[in-house]
C-alpha cells in the first residue's frame, strides 16, 4: 500500500511539473511584454533609473527561467524525470519573479502619482489574474504569486495619503484577496483532477500487473513442469512441431532416463527423488541457448532438442550430459548418485513428425539400458523391428488367458538316493499364431509391462489345480517360480491364498521359488513375505543360487527351505563347478536347508552330484518338461 501512495504521488508531481512547463513560455513572454512597455512606455526622470536597473534584473531572471523550460522540454520532459526535483526548479523562477513584480509595484506606488502608476496597476492585476490557472497546478506558489503581486503594493497605496490612491489600494487588496480564494479553488479542482487521473493510472497499471502475472501463471500452468521449470510435455511438443514446420534444418533428439532413480524415490523418499529431479534439470539446463530444447518428459524422463549437430556431435554432447548427471547430489548430509541413459534419434533421418522422432528416441535408450546402463546409443532399423516384435508380443500377452494361449508343463524333481520323483516344477509355455515364445522372452515383457501380476497369479492357480489331481499317496509337491515383482506385493499371499482354497491343495505341497535378484530388493519386506509363508507351511526356495545377489547373511536371515544351483555349476562339474557345489553343501549342512541341482544331463552328472550330498535332482536326464496328460504314465513307469 506504501509503495502504491509513493507511486501515486511521484505520478502526481510529474504531472505537476508537465503543466507548469507547459504553461510557462506564455508566463514569461507576458512578463517580458509587460515589464518592457510599463519601463519605456513612459518617461518620468523620477522613476527612469530605478525602472531601467529593475529592467534589466527582470529581463536576466525571464532569461534565466526561459533557459530552464527549454533544457526541461529537450532534456527530461521525455525521461522518467523526478517530479518534485522539476517542480522546486520551476518555483524557483516564478517566486522571484512574483517578488520583482511586487518590488516594482511598491516603489511605483512611493514615487508616481500620474497616470503610469494606475497602468502598472491595471498590468499587476491582469498578471494575478492570469497566474491562478497559469499556476494552479502548484497551489503554494499559485497563492504566493497572487498575493505578493498585490498586497505590497495595494499597501504602499492605502499608505499614500491620497484619498483616490488610497481607493485604489482598497480595490487592490478586495482584487488580490478575490484572486487569492480564486487560486485556491482554482489549485484544489487542478490537485483533484491530477489525483483522480492518476489514481485511475494506477488502478489500471495495478489491473495491468495482475493481468500480466496471471497470464504468466497461466502460461507456467499450461507451458512448465511446476518441479523442474522445464517445458512440459504439452509445450515441448508444441515447440518441436513449430521447428519441424517452420525449418528444414537437421536436428538431434536426445531421449534421457535417469538410472536407479525409482530405487532413490522408492527407499529414501519422495523428498529426496525431487530434489535429484531439480537438480537433474538444473544440470541439463545450465548450457541452455537459443540452439536447445530441454523438457521434462514425465517421472525420471527429460528430452532435449540439439540443433545444428551431427550425430557425433550429438554423442558427445551425450556423454557430457551423462557425466554432469551422475555427479553426487547432496541430501540431508548424504551424497546420492544416479546415472543416466540416452537414446539418440536424428531429424530427418530417423523421423519425420514430433512423435515419431520421440518414439524413436525412446526406443533407442530403451534398448541401449537394456544393453548397459549410463552410455548412449543411437536409434537404428533393427531397434525399431525388435520393439515391433517385442510391441506384438505385448499386446498378445495381454490376452493371453483369455485366448487360451497359456500352458503349464511339468519337470519332475527326483532324490538323489533313489531318483524318485519327490515334486514337479510347473513351467509357463506361451503359443501365438502358432509360436512358440520362450519364457525368458515373454516373463521378461510381462515384467516391464506390468502384466506380471495376472500371468504369475494364472500359473500358480492352475498349478495348485493340476497338483491337487496327482496321486494323492504320493505326497508330491508343485513347485512355481514366482517374479519378483510379484513377490512384493501386498495382495501376494491372497493370490496364494485363493489358488490353495479353489485346489484344495494342501499348503505343504506348495513350494514357491524365487530367483537371487530377490537380494537386491528392500530386504524386510521379502523377509516379511518369506516369513508369511512359511508360518502357512508353504515352502520357500532360492531358484538359479549363485549366479545373482545372494550373499550369506542374507540367507541366513531369509532362512530359506532349500536352494537350487543353477545349470552352469553342473556344466561344470569338471572344473570350478564342482567346488562352488561342495562349498554349497558345506553352507546348506551350516544353514540347515535342502540342494537341488537343475540342469542335470548324463548318468555321470546325476551321481557325481549325489556322491557331494546334494539332495535333489533335476533336468532332461530325468525327463524334459511333461505335457499335463502324460505325467499319469511318467509316474506309472
Amino acid at each position: 500500500m506504501a509503495s502504491i501512495t509513493r507511486e501515486l504521488n511521484e505520478n502526481m508531481q510529474r504531472d505537476v511539473a508537465m503543466i507548469l512547463y507547459s504553461n510557462a513560455v506564455s508566463g514569461i513572454m507576458v512578463s517580458v511584454i509587460t515589464s518592457t512597455l510599463l519601463v519605456f512606455a513612459f518617461d518620468d526622470p523620477v522613476t527612469n533609473a530605478f525602472q531601467l536597473m529593475w529592467w534589466l534584473g527582470m529581463t536576466t531572471l525571464l532569461t534565466l527561467r526561459m533557459v530552464d523550460v527549454i533544457w526541461w522540454k529537450t532534456k527530461l520532459k521525455q525521461t522518467e524525470f523526478d517530479g518534485k526535483k522539476a517542480v522546486n526548479h520551476f518555483i524557483l523562477g516564478v517566486n522571484p519573479t512574483a517578488i520583482m513584480w511586487a518590488i516594482y509595484l511598491v516603489y511605483m506606488a512611493m514615487h508616481n502619482d500620474g497616470i503610469e502608476l494606475t497602468t502598472t496597476v491595471i498590468a499587476i492585476a491582469s498578471m494575478a489574474g492570469g497566474a491562478t490557472s497559469i499556476l494552479a497546478a502548484h497551489k503554494k506558489t499559485a497563492l504566493f504569486f497572487s498575493f505578493i503581486l498585490l498586497a505590497p503594493g495595494s499597501l504602499a497605496l492605502l499608505l499614500s495619503g491620497t484619498f483616490a490612491f488610497e481607493l485604489l489600494g482598497v480595490l487592490g487588496f478586495s482584487f488580490c484577496i478575490v484572486m487569492v480564494l480564486i487560486s485556491n479553488k482554482a489549485a484544489n479542482f487542478t490537485r483533484q483532477t491530477l489525483f483522480l487521473k492518476n489514481e485511475n493510472a494506477t488502478l489500471v497499471q495495478q489491473m495491468e500487473e495482475k493481468v500480466k502475472q496471471r497470464t504468466q501463471k497461466i502460461y507456467e500452468l499450461s507451458n512448465l513442469d511446476p518441479l523442474t521449470g522445464l517445458y512440459n510435455r504439452a509445450a515441448f511438443l508444441s515447440h518441436l512441431k513449430s521447428v519441424i514446420e517452420k525449418s528444414n534444418e537437421t536436428f538431434a533428439l536426445l531421449f534421457i532416463d535417469l538410472d536407479d532413480f525409482k530405487k532413490i524415490n522408492d527407499s529414501i523418499g519422495h523428498k529426496a527423488g525431487d530434489l535429484i529431479l531439480r537438480d537433474s534439470a538444473a544440470r541439463l539446463n545450465q548450457d541452455k541457448q537459443s540452439s536447445q530444447l530441454v523438457c521434462r518428459w514425465g517421472g525420471d524422463e527429460f528430452l532435449i532438442a540439439l540443433f545444428d549437430v551431427d550425430e557425433a556431435a550429438a554423442m558427445k554432447k551425450s556423454l557430457q550430459l551423462i557425466a554432469q548427471l551422475s555427479e553426487p547430489h547432496n541430501f540431508e548430509n548424504s551424497l546420492l548418485t544416479v546415472g543416466a541413459t540416452i537414446g539418440i534419434a536424428l531429424y530427418p533421418d530417423h523421423a519425420t513428425t514430433e512423435e515419431s522422432l520421440i518414439q524413436a528416441a525412446d526406443m533407442a535408450m530403451y534398448f541401449q539400458k537394456k544393453q548397459a546402463r549410463s552410455t548412449v546409443g543411437v536409434f537404428s532399423e533393427k531397434m525399431e523391428k525388435l520393439y515391433s516384435h517385442e510391441l506384438h508380443l505385448k499386446n498378445g500377452l495381454t490376452k493371453a488367458s483369455e485366448n487360451q494361449q497359456l500352458r503349464l508343463v511339468f519337470q519332475p524333481l527326483v532324490s538323489s538316493k533313489n531318483h524318485k520323483t519327490v515334486a514337479f516344477e510347473a513351467l509357463i509355455r506361451w503359443k501365438i499364431n502358432g509360436e512358440n515364445i520362450t519364457p525368458d522372452e515373454f516373463i521378461t515383457i510381462a515384467e516391464q509391462y506390468g502384466l506380471i501380476h495376472e500371468i504369475g497369479a494364472w500359473v500358480l492357480k492352475n498349478a495348485c489345480i493340476e497338483a491337487s489331481k496327482w496321486d494323492k499317496s504320493l505326497q508330491l509337491s508343485v513347485c512355481v517360480n514366482v517374479s519378483v515383482i510379484q513377490f512384493k506385493e501386498d495382495d501376494f499371499i491372497d493370490i496364494i491364498e485363493e489358488a490353495l482354497t479353489i485346489s484344495n491343495l494342501p499348503a505343504k505341497l506348495l513350494h514357491i521359488e524365487i530367483t537371487e535378484s530377490v537380494f537386491s530388493a528392500d530386504t524386510s519386506t521379502i523377509l516379511n513375505q518369506v516369513k508369511r509363508l512359511q508360518a502357512r507351511g508353504i515352502e520357500v526356495s532360492i531358484d538359479d543360487f549363485g549366479t545373482g545377489y545372494s550373499s550369506l547373511s542374507a540367507m541366513q536371515d531369509l532362512g530359506v527351505n532349500m536352494v537350487k544351483i543353477d545349470r552352469s555349476f553342473v556344466n561344470n562339474l569338471q572344473g570350478n563347478g564342482r567346488a562352488i557345489i561342495s562349498a554349497v553343501m558345506d553352507i546348506a549342512s551350516s544353514l540347515d536347508f535342502l540342494v537341488v541341482a537343475e540342469g542335470v544331463e548324463t548318468e555321470e552328472q546325476a551321481q557325481e552330484l549325489a556322491l557331494l550330498g546334494v539332495d535333489f535332482l533335476q533336468g532332461y536326464y530325468f525327463s524334459k518338461p511333461l505335457e499335463i496328460e502324460d505325467i499319469p504314465s511318467f509316474l506309472t513307469k
